[in-house]
């Protein structure tokens, strides 16, 4: 049977500072076994927005997405920030390739159609979105993939997926053929019972804990879709998830998430 597979997916203020994120490259290429990293990039491309007369739009951690933006944050998430983990990786020793949804037909998504409100050009995922037989030849030639927040429709247009979204969906389609561990990474130690205290991980979060905190507020924004999508992905197979802090995925402080 094949080796777990361990998918890590980078976010939050951690892509925005050189040295953690050399830390966490370096830790990520120590790690033994197949990996697989997911990246976003919101906080830089929100600001390079705003740089370029952009003014970004966010809601509920999600980001709407005109013409103007998609080529932004194209740029921002498949250019620059896709590139910077690759060459990191590769001088960490960790032989790595970057790809976007588009590279290899890697990940193909459908434009959200327009409800009560309109995101633009955003992509979710439909249940075969996922290419499994690219990452299982990549894996197998001892190669990590690096995947970007931008996937395609197919018919040439691209989209901004949210990166939450793309990790689970990875390890959801690849815990069909392996065992999968999935690793949602940022600059907390774990899920916060009290946003305003770092010493308050809680450890073991069950599904009906965080529907709790959900409705009580204490869990918002961006972590609301890190959340859904990770307990989604717990209940479609994946083996283990876990929330952590980048800097310290080689060390006990964390939240395991469980079913019950």
């Amino acid at each position: 049977m094949a080796e777990t597979l361990k998918i890590f997916k980078i976010g939050g203020a951690i892509l925005d500072e050189p040295a953690q994120l050399s830390h966490f490259v370096a830790a990520l290429a120590q790690v033994p076994g197949p990996r697989l990293l997911v990246h976003g990039g919101g906080r830089g491309a929100s600001q390079l927005l705003a740089q370029l007369g952009i003014a970004p739009q966010l809601v509920q951690g999600r980001r709407i997405t005109d013409a103007a933006t998609l080529d932004i944050v194209t740029m921002f998430y498949a250019g620059k920030t896709n590139k910077h983990l690759v060459a990191g990786l590769q001088a960490a020793g960790a032989n790595a390739l970057g790809l976007s949804g588009a590279d290899g037909n890697a990940i193909r998504a459908v434009r959200r159609p327009v409800g009560a409100i309109d995101y633009g050009f955003v992509g979710d995922l439909p249940a075969d979105a996922v290419n499994t037989g690219l990452l299982e030849l990549l894996l197998r030639a001892d190669l990590l993939p690096v995947l970007c927040a931008i996937t395609h429709d197919g018919h040439g247009q691209l989209l901004n997926t949210n990166a939450d979204t793309i990790a689970s969906a990875v390890a959801v389609a690849l815990a069909a053929r392996r065992a999968v561990e999935l690793h949602f990474c940022f600059e907390k130690d774990g899920v916060l019972a009290d946003v305003n205290d770092e010493s308050s991980v809680i450890e073991r979060l069950t599904a009906a804990e965080y529907a709790r905190l959900k409705a009580a507020g204490a869990v918002a924004a961006g972590m609301v879709p890190k959340l859904d999508n990770a307990f989604a992905a717990l209940e479609a197979g994946v083996e283990r998830v876990v929330i952590e802090n980048a800097l310290r995925i080689n060390e006990p402080v964390k939240t395991v998430l469980c079913r019950s």
